[in-house]
């Protein structure tokens, strides 16, 4: 173990002991090298008084670390075996453990409120479950995560970007992002046969003019045909091709251009010049969780 840090040997026993076997359905790749946990620690550019958040700390090798550079951490965790587990390893008084899904907490569980979110989320939730944090905690001033590379590289796309979409248009909603570099396979038990990038982001104000709920639809609706114009694509969301049209001029948006090329702002002014008298538009469809969606 180097300066406590779980290396491969130690996450191997720490599993055994504990029956455990990661598992494909829960996203399971538990981190072992300590050099990485030391590079997120420092990316992250912590605060001594900083309360971190970590989902799905696992086996808990990134919790010994976050918990030598923070006031306190959070670590919520699924798997009720890793979770019981985690205070035996983790033997911090400032660590508090929370058994739930990270779709599913709310603010309110948190005690101190989380200030930073640094994690190494499970792939195949990695993106809404940062939508859901940032939406559920206006407390996070940013963080560092780290996801498959090609969900990361998504994640910090601009516009004009091929893989610009859903998910960078609704992170940039709250938060600026960059890609802080790769994470190869060979960190993880078991290997995974992707790469792995880390995203670091800084909390904003996000757009004015409409909120959240109605600028998502929007994106939702725009990417939901991508090859699309943005007058044939927002067809459906705005009632007909006409309207469409009519609610892009007045947001000063080109009716030919397509999702890919708009900034958050200008999805921002296409909700907010949908807000008019003569605008019969259903804003939000119903039903619809946008934070969720992803494309």
């Amino acid at each position: 173990m180097a300066d406590g840090l779980l290396g491969p040997a130690e996450i191997r026993e720490l599993a055994a002991r504990l029956g455990v076997a990661p598992t494909k359905k829960l996203g399971q790749n538990f981190l072992h090298d300590p050099n990485t946990i030391r590079r997120i620690v420092a990316a992250a550019a912590l605060r001594p008084d900083d309360v971190a958040l970590e989902v799905g700390p696992g086996l808990g090798s990134l919790t010994l670390g976050l918990a030598g550079a923070v006031a306190h951490v959070h670590a919520v965790e699924i798997d009720p075996v890793l979770a019981a587990a985690l205070p035996g390893t983790v033997p911090a008084a400032h660590l508090t453990v929370h058994p739930a899904d990270a779709l599913r907490v709310t603010g309110d569980r948190f005690d101190p409120p989380p200030t930073v979110l640094v994690a190494n989320l499970p792939y195949n939730v990695a993106v809404p479950v940062v939508l859901h944090l940032l939406a559920e905690l206006p407390t996070l001033r940013g963080g560092l995560v780290m996801v498959q590379k090609e969900v990361a590289d998504r994640l910090t796309a601009g516009p004009g970007s091929k893989v610009y979409g859903v998910p960078s248009v609704k992170l940039a909603w709250y938060a600026e992002a960059r890609s802080a570099g790769k994470v190869p396979p060979a960190v993880f038990w078991p290997v995974p046969n992707v790469d792995s990038g880390l995203v670091a982001f800084t909390r904003r104000e996000p757009p004015t003019g409409a909120g959240r709920a109605e600028v998502f639809a929007v994106v939702d609706a725009a990417f939901a045909q991508r090859r699309k114009t943005l007058r044939a694509a927002l067809a459906g969301w705005a009632g007909s091709a006409a309207a469409a049209e009519r609610v892009l001029l007045k947001a000063g948006v080109n009716p030919q251009a397509r999702g890919e090329s708009l900034t958050v702002g200008e999805f921002a002014a296409i909700a907010a010049a949908a807000r008019t008298p003569e605008h019969g538009g259903k804003l939000t469809p119903s039903g619809a969780q946008p934070e969720e969606a992803e494309a």
